[in-house]
């Protein structure tokens, strides 16, 4: 008789005195471990911080762990290697998965528009009369080297807004892309004159700001200069997973949607003194005002029914699919899965 992955784990934990084992989960006292993980401790991933610390996973009976794994590339490989069974990640990443052979889906969106395709120039090239990409495109460093532009990661989420911004200007080739990792590297690069410019979530952006060593080249909250480039909603950052895990555990993948949209709606009706206490200590590098500034600019963005439209998927297809990412063209059926979202709505 053979036994699927399903019915061994069901039948094990039935087992009096047994426990139960696997890569991603196991029973726990705290009860059923999951563990989850994204990039950097930012507003942006503030719906995973919140199930975790409003106490939403331990709600639906959930031990949440969460990495921060210091990059959007990193995250997708702890995904890949089932060192963790979620993420919440760029877009991007699934489908990376998917064109290498390990089926991703898309289980709901946090926010409809890429926070983290802004531009900062170090302050030295701005006084210098750098106020454009296009300008910042014909820069030659004292080796007469091309502009050093970092994302978290080659490859992350930052990356591939980053270069399809540059491609719309036409001058994605000017640049030398390098990583520069998480919140202190990255803006410790940028101070330091290691970077000519970095792709900045808010939080970095105004930290750079205030602290006098960057200023924006390119803002996605002006409107005019994100349509200008995007156009439509994106569903930037989204939840997902490979598709077995899934299969072989729906009833945790829908206790994990459940704590997920709880934490949507949470910071949907919350104001952002509520949403500080709970984020801020968790982002101790970063000072007190501008967290509340980050929370008011993502409060503006944040998709808190966590929907991933069909449609939006649709804009988003020119930003994923193209040579520079090498991500094969993927139809929406094959990478979204509304299913436990549409359950976590009902309920």
């Amino acid at each position: 008789m053979k036994m699927d992955k399903r019915q061994f784990l069901a039948g094990s934990a039935a087992l009096a005195g047994s426990t139960m084992t696997w890569s991603v989960t196991a029973l726990g006292a705290d009860g059923a471990e999951l563990k989850a993980s994204h990039s950097v401790n930012t507003t942006i991933y503030a719906p995973h911080m919140v199930a975790k610390a409003k106490g939403f996973a331990a709600e639906e009976g959930l031990d949440l762990k969460l990495t921060e794994a210091l990059g959007g590339s990193k995250v997708r490989k702890l995904i890949a290697a089932e060192q963790v069974g979620y993420a919440l990640g760029d877009s991007s990443h699934p489908l990376q998965l998917t064109n290498r052979g390990k089926p991703a889906k898309i289980l709901l969106a946090t926010d409809n528009r890429c926070s983290y395709a802004n531009i900062v120039l170090r302050k030295e090239l701005a006084e210098e009369g750098i106020d454009s990409i296009e300008k910042l495109a014909e820069y030659k460093n004292s080796d007469g080297g091309k502009p050093v532009i970092a994302a978290t990661g080659i490859g992350s989420g930052t990356w591939v807004y980053g270069t399809y911004v540059l491609e719309s200007f036409g001058v994605n080739d000017k640049f030398n892309w390098v990583a520069g990792g998480g919140s202190k590297t990255i803006l410790g690069g940028l101070k330091a004159g290691k970077f000519d410019a970095i792709m900045a979530v808010p939080a970095w952006q105004f930290r750079a700001q205030d602290e006098g060593y960057g200023t924006p080249l390119y803002d996605i909250s002006d409107k005019a200069a994100w349509d200008k480039v995007f156009g439509g909603k994106i569903p930037a950052s989204v939840v997902y997973v490979l598709e077995e895990t899934v299969k072989d555990n729906p009833e945790l993948a829908q206790k994990y949607v459940n704590a997920l949209y709880k934490s949507m709606q949470w910071l949907g009706a919350s104001s952002e003194e509520e949403i500080y206490k709970v984020v801020g200590p968790l982002m101790p590098k970063f000072p007190e005002a501008l967290v509340k500034r980050e929370i008011a600019y993502y409060k503006k963005i944040w998709q808190f029914d966590a929907s991933f439209p069909e449609a939006d998927f649709g804009n988003g297809a020119k930003v994923w699919f193209r040579e520079k990412t090498k991500i094969k063209p993927l139809e929406y059926g094959a990478v979204a899965d509304m299913s436990f979202l549409e359950k976590a709505q009902k309920a």
